[in-house]
Parts: structure tokens; C-alpha cells; sequence
């Protein structure tokens, strides 16, 4: 039965930032975990494709389960399953147990994603909902940077199996929080039974909704690419401690968060499809930059990595901006089964941002110029892709 409709905007930040944490707080200990389990670089860094795998089938799962027992109990069973799968992460001895485990934290992990969104769409509408989404996002784009920043003393100080226990005790506490203050924000006695294959079946006619799929799991695949390779560069390459390597996850999150919040105050001025096509713009414009200065192995190192940051900085300045306008119109045509449509556009997104972070791995070699042509490669294709499809309705 419906009880609220207004959770508050904390609760729900905590519930759809978590996520992104524990995709990349253990990214700086990368190395230590390829040494430690004896395995490759490569074979370590899917570890990230495997959690986006689990993520995309636990948004499918979660937001089709929303519809049918409430928001709130599929909220909290996520959670369960999110511990449970952390706790095997402490445990596992093997990089298969690991990457089990990590499916099985990831699939739990992504009610905080799907079933928020999915709150935030039956909750408000038009500008307001914008604006919202402008919020989150900015939120978003920083909890991979507390990521990296957490995980990278923890594992200096307590080696690598600390960070994952870390991971453990924040879903407890996650638990008590939604259990505490989480209302139910939908009424399922009053909801029918959607079917998902017309939903799928109108969502596949729809280029419009298809390239905003493809927008939102290509910024997401760039960035969480970044975090899967940036470890081997500047901890192997440029031996920067993983605390110190931690900070450095700041610097560039800033990057999207500043975009983020470029994109809310233009909204008074340009359209929300607009901005998508000034922001993946800029981003094509700093892949390109950044490829051509990995290009320049002679620089002294310190210059090197300056220049990386900032034409990473411009990249993810362009993501931020683009970002929340797509998630906020992407399913703008599906509020009469907003549960089930996020559910399968969220499935597709990312498994979007699963096959990119998995391209990264694939594609690892040690180069420094290998990350800057796929993502010059990557962001040339949404920003063509974006130009062509995304317009104003």
C-alpha cells in the first residue's frame, strides 16, 4: 500500500551513489589483487565487466520486481543480496570466486540504481525533474572519486581484503538506514501486470529512446574504462602510491560534477537536447587532446600525468553535462510502466557499459596511448550518434 511520496533527496542520494563506491573503490588496489591471486592485468580488470554484467541484470530484475511487490521490499532484498556478495568478496581465494562474487555484489547492488531513478520519475516531472536528475548526477560523478580516495589508504594501511570488508559494514549500515527511513512510493494493488515484451517491443521502435541507451552506457563505459585502466598508469607506470593515486580520482571527478552543474543552470537557457550535444562535443574535444599528448613520450613524467588530468578533466566536464539531461529524457513516453521500461533500459545500458569496460580490458597492453584512441574512438561515435537522433520533441 502506498504510504509516501516524498522520500528524502539524502536517502536517496546514499541509495544511488553506493553503487558507484563499490564499483571503484577497490580499483587502486588492482595491482595488489592481480599479485596477490596470481593472475594478469587483464584477467583482474574483468572483475569490472563482471559487476557491470551482474548490475545490468539486477536493474532488469529489481525494477520489474518493483512493480509487482513495492519499491521499498525490492529495495531492501537488494541490499541483502549486495552484503552477501561483498562478504564472499572478502572471502575469495580465487579469481573465479572473486568474479563470482563480484556478479552476485553487483547484481544486489543495483536496486540502488534502478529503484531509485524509477522513484525519482513517478515522483516529479518537467523542469523540476531535470534539475533533479542535475543533482543526482553531480553526486554521482564524485562517489567514484570517494571510491578510489577510501580505497586507496585503506589498502595502503590494510591491504586489499580490508577495502572489500569496508564494503561489508556499508551494507549493513545501508540496511538499517532504508529499513528505518525508506517509504513505499507506490501503490501496487492499484498497478496492473505490465507485460515486458510490448514494452521491449515499443521501447526497440523508438531510435530516440535507443540513442539515449546508447549515450548514457557509452559516458558510463568511459568513465568506469577509465577507473579499470587508470591504476596500471599511474601506479604502475608513473609509481604513484595507491594512496596518492586515490586523491587523483578528486581531481577528475570535479570534472563531472562541474559539468553536472554547468548543465543545470543552462537549462534556463538551452534545451535539455542541446546541452546533450555541446556536452559530447566537448567530450570528443579532450579525447582528442588527450590522445595527442600520450602521443609525447617525451615529456618528463610530471608534465605527463599534469596533462592527462587535465584533458581528462575536459572529457568528464563534457560527460557531466550530457549525462543527467539523458537519463532524465530518455523515458519520458513510459510513465504508465515507468518500473518495467527503466528495468529494460537499464539492462541494455549496461550491458553497454559492460562490453565497453571489457573492450578496455581487452585492449590493455601498458601503452599510455591505447585509453585515449578508445575513447576518442568512443566519444566521436556518441556525439554522431547524439546529432543525429537526439532532438527536440
Amino acid at each position: 500500500m502506498k504510504k509516501n511520496t516524498t522520500p528524502s533527496l539524502l536517502l536517496m542520494i546514499v541509495l544511488v551513489a553506493f553503487p558507484q563506491i563499490s564499483e571503484t573503490i577497490y580499483s587502486p588496489s588492482l595491482p595488489d589483487i592481480s599479485a596477490a591471486l596470481g593472475v594478469s592485468n587483464s584477467s583482474v580488470q574483468l572483475t569490472l565487466s563482471i559487476y557491470f554484467i551482474g548490475f545490468a541484470l539486477g536493474v532488469f530484475c529489481f525494477g520489474w520486481l518493483s512493480d509487482i511487490i513495492g519499491r521499498r521490499p525490492a529495495m531492501l532484498s537488494g541490499l541483502i543480496i549486495y552484503g552477501m556478495g561483498s562478504l564472499m568478496c572478502f572471502y575469495a581465494e580465487s579469481i573465479e570466486l572473486l568474479l563470482v562474487s563480484r556478479f552476485i555484489q553487483a547484481f544486489g547492488a543495483a536496486t540502488g540504481s534502478i529503484i531509485t531513478q524509477t522513484i525519482l520519475r513517478e515522483s516529479v516531472s518537467g523542469t523540476q525533474r531535470h534539475a533533479m536528475f542535475a543533482q543526482i548526477s553531480a553526486v554521482i560523478a564524485f562517489t567514484p572519486a570517494v571510491g578510489p580516495l577510501i580505497g586507496g589508504w585503506v589498502d595502503q594501511v590494510l591491504g586489499f581484503r580490508a577495502v572489500f570488508f569496508s564494503l561489508v559494514i556499508m551494507s549493513a549500515l545501508l540496511f538499517g538506514y532504508a529499513f528505518l527511513k525508506l517509504p513505499e512510493t507506490t501503490d501496487v494493488t492499484q498497478r496492473k501486470k505490465v507485460a515486458i515484451l510490448p514494452v521491449m517491443k515499443r521501447m526497440l521502435s523508438m531510435p530516440r529512446v535507443l540513442a539515449f541507451g546508447f549515450l548514457i552506457g557509452g559516458i558510463n563505459g568511459v568513465l568506469f574504462s577509465y577507473y579499470a585502466e587508470a591504476p596500471f598508469i599511474f601506479v604502475e607506470h608513473f609509481q604513484l602510491s595507491p594512496g596518492v593515486y586515490g586523491f587523483l580520482g578528486i581531481i577528475v571527478a570535479l570534472a563531472s560534477i562541474i559539468g553536472a552543474m554547468f548543465s543545470k543552470r543552462l537549462l534556463t537557457v538551452y534545451a535539455p537536447e542541446k546541452i546533450i550535444h555541446i556536452g559530447c562535443l566537448v567530450m570528443t574535444i579532450g579525447a582528442l587532446l588527450l590522445t595527442m599528448i600520450c602521443f609525447l613520450v617525451t615529456l618528463p613524467d610530471t608534465i605527463m600525468m599534469i596533462l592527462i588530468l587535465i584533458t581528462m578533466f575536459v572529457m568528464l566536464l563534457g560527460a557531466g553535462m550530457a549525462l543527467p539531461n539523458c537519463l532524465s529524457l530518455a523515458l519520458v513516453k513510459f510513465h504508465d510502466v515507468v518500473g518495467t521500461a527503466g528495468a529494460i533500459f537499464s539492462l541494455g545500458y549496461y550491458l553497454l557499459v559492460s562490453l565497453t569496460t571489457w573492450g578496455m580490458s581487452y585492449l590493455h597492453n601498458g601503452s599510455l596511448v591505447t585509453m585515449p584512441l578508445y575513447f576518442f574512438v568512443l566519444s566521436s561515435g556518441m556525439w554522431l550518434l547524439g546529432k543525429k537522433y537526439i532532438t527536440k520533441e
